[in-house]
């Protein structure tokens, strides 16, 4: 913090200091998160519960900008929409609770007139019909019609985790039909080339797998150094 300000840890407004690139973030558009996950090792995971609650399909990728805020409560959530840019993911972790939602229609209008990329929030939302007849991807742990409180306390642009995928102010965020994934930002390019090199590689197999030339040998040779045993004739 500048001079002699505070650091009042628990209830801040921190700047996001750096960010992915737009064009590097919309590069990842035409790879499949699975593929992006399988790149990583599938180490990471933002958990099963996060679900497009989107019509349309639509890709999500773009520059995170973190909330971290008591359940149920989207003080700072209003102020982070305030806060963002075009092209921005806004990272909610309201802890996954389920009791109240943390949006509804009028905010998910308010971020598609901004031009937002999409919302991931860990915790609930609400006008569900809404919000997938504007299309604006959003991810979210469940849905409830009990609304949210407005007292604080929160925080933004600081680390977030979601069942163990650690969120970093500007890391990228992309989502599918198969849910959320984040990469870290100083490895994205690095990851972007391993997971197209992964998803040409699949689009190979599957033309193998429609003309039945596919090669199974693996299998029982993956037994076979297992020393799985076979029944006999």
């Amino acid at each position: 913090m500048a001079g002699n300000e505070p650091m009042n840890i628990g209830f801040r407004v921190l700047k996001r200091r750096e960010a992915v690139a737009p064009e590097l973030a919309k590069a990842f558009d035409d790879v499949p998160v699975a593929n992006v996950s399988d790149s990583m090792a599938r180490m990471t995971s933002a958990g099963t519960r996060l679900r497009p609650y989107h019509g349309g399909g639509r890709r999500l990728s773009g520059a995170a900008l973190t909330v971290k805020s008591r359940p149920g409560d989207n003080l700072m959530f209003h102020k982070a929409l305030d806060m963002a840019e075009p092209g921005d993911v806004i990272v909610v972790d309201a802890g996954g609770d389920l009791t109240n939602a943390m949006m509804g229609e009028l905010m998910a209008h308010h971020a598609a007139a901004l031009g937002l990329a999409g919302i991931v929030i860990n915790g609930a939302i609400r006008d569900l019909d809404e919000i997938r007849q504007l299309g604006l991807p959003v991810y979210a742990a469940g849905v409830t019609h009990r609304g949210p409180y407005k007292d604080g306390p929160g925080e933004i642009n600081i680390p977030v985790a979601i069942d163990g995928m650690v969120v970093m102010p500007g890391d990228l965020i992309i989502g599918d039909e198969d849910g959320v994934l984040c990469v870290p930002q100083a490895q994205a390019e690095e990851i972007l080339v391993a997971a197209q090199a992964k998803q040409s590689a699949e689009l190979k197999e599957l033309e193998l797998i429609q003309a039945g030339r596919s090669d199974r040998s693996w299998i029982d040779q993956t037994l076979a150094q297992k020393n799985c045993s076979f029944e006999s004739s």
